[in-house]
């Protein structure tokens, strides 16, 4: 499953392994067997074959650290996918809030939730959570949203490192990508171009008969 994940992912993607979880008890971290030595930085997204995992916060030369989405200093920018709206979704430690949302906006339970790309961190699209529940209080202009997230992230083992935003390899993936779509669509237009007519040879000349005097 996660081979599929790689193959749907328009950047370079790297294979990782979890290795253990972070000893702090308040904090929400793994860390992986890749690290600097891999080209892993600070700041990349981190996935399995069902949705975001979180990113990398530290990187060493042989490991790195994850910061899972659920942990309480993450957040993410996400939108519906039902009708596009945008929101952030907060870590709480074990689940996920989607908060400052108007108490009336178009949300309903069982709504998946996708990265919105906005914050130049997570490409956009990558699935991150279900709303799981809405509280509406009389009292409040916002809804209370819980959401559990999509992946796998306290029993993942292998996961994606996703090349950053904007990067050279990112750049390069998107542009061979364009290129041949391009050429699928030029080759396309090709095949569906009517032939011109092959050019007929011409008739000779008419004979004239001329008059004897």
């Amino acid at each position: 499953a996660l081979l599929d994940a790689r193959e749907q992912q328009p950047v370079h993607t790297t294979f990782a392994e979890i290795l253990y979880s972070g000893r702090d008890p308040f904090s929400r971290k793994v860390v992986i067997d890749k690290g600097t030595l891999q080209s892993i930085r600070a700041g990349q997204p981190v996935i399995d074959d069902t949705g975001v995992i979180g990113q990398v916060t530290r990187s060493f030369p042989m490991l790195a650290e994850v910061t899972l989405v659920t942990d309480k200093e993450q957040t993410t920018p996400v939108q519906v996918v039902r009708n596009g709206l945008r929101g952030v979704l907060y870590g709480d430690g074990a689940a996920l809030d989607l908060r400052f949302m108007a108490a009336n906006a178009d949300l309903q339970e069982g709504d998946l939730l996708a990265t919105s790309g906005v914050d130049g961190v997570y490409p956009p699209g990558l699935p991150v959570a279900k709303i799981e529940r809405i509280e509406r209080r009389a009292d409040s202009g916002f809804a209370r949203i819980y959401c559990l997230p999509l992946a796998q992230v306290t029993a993942a083992r292998y996961v994606l490192v996703l090349a950053p935003i904007g990067s050279a390899a990112s750049m390069r993936s998107a542009a061979a990508a364009s290129a041949a779509a391009s050429a699928a669509s030029v080759k396309k237009n090709a095949d569906a171009k009517p032939k011109a007519p092959a050019a007929s040879e011409p008739k000779p000349a008419a004979r004239r008969e001329g008059r004897t005097p």
